[in-house]
């Protein structure tokens, strides 16, 4: 038996990367899962690549009229939600103060704060009683790295959100956690010079970047009963960057 047998996941942007890792890993486990992204071929490619026990609906999580219409397809599928990973999530490189422009700032934090903030919101009355809930915080929301300010803050607010909505929700025994990554070897990172990656790599005490198998099976703990006391929490999957 798989650890998420018969349960229905939603997972936001997960068309690459971790949050596409974690859909599968979520299928393999038993899970029916419905996943968005904003390009129509790049979630046809999910699709194929998940195989099977999944639903694509295209949509920007930041958009409220479009965050209606993955969760009206899901109330028409399935009924209810047993586990919400909100991972969609945007941010800028080397965009120090002097250079932010109100673009940055709007398209951050509709992405990272506004869209964390409606994608709960809208699927609280499909969720079920003793749900989970995930949202993609990061590192950045801890650390001040040079160049980050508006990310860094975008981040910081939803280990914020998981606080406030741990009490929200507690009546409804609904969790709240933030899964929070290190430097994760993504598409994010396509084109970056080598010798900026060993940079960054010597600043993770593990001495590499993580894989986005290992946010996925992070993300599973989280999903699953084996975390059925952990509630709040912001869980770093970053090889001790921010914790040393």
């Amino acid at each position: 038996m798989g650890k998420l047998d018969g349960k229905v996941a939603v997972i936001t942007a997960a068309t690459s990367g971790m949050a596409l890792a974690t859909a599968k890993l979520f299928v393999e486990e038993g899970a029916h899962v419905f996943i968005t992204g904003r390009r129509q071929q790049q979630l046809e490619d999910a699709v194929k690549s998940i195989g099977r026990n999944v639903t694509a609906v295209q949509g920007d999580a930041s958009n409220l009229a479009d965050l209606d219409v993955l969760f009206k397809t899901v109330e028409a599928e399935k009924g209810s939600i047993d586990i919400l990973f909100a991972s969609a999530g945007y941010g800028e490189f080397n965009v120090p103060i002097g250079a932010i422009t109100e673009e940055n700032y709007a398209k951050t934090f509709d992405t990272n704060v506004k869209g964390t903030i409606f994608t709960v919101q809208k699927a609280l009355p499909l969720l079920r009683d003793g749900a989970s809930v995930i949202m993609n915080g990061s590192i950045a929301g801890s650390k001040g790295l040079p160049g980050f300010s508006v990310y860094n803050a975008s981040k910081a607010a939803v280990r914020s959100l998981a606080r406030t909505w741990t009490n929200d929700l507690k009546d409804r025994r609904i969790r709240v956690n933030v899964l929070s990554p290190g430097p994760i070897d993504t598409a994010v990172f396509t084109g970056v010079p080598q010798e900026a990656k060993d940079g960054l790599m010597s600043l993770i005490p593990m001495g590499r970047m993580g894989r986005p198998e290992e946010i996925a099976t992070v993300a599973l703990f989280l999903a699953s009963d084996d975390s059925s006391f952990v509630t709040g929490i912001e869980l770093f999957v970053d090889g001790g960057t921010a914790q040393v």
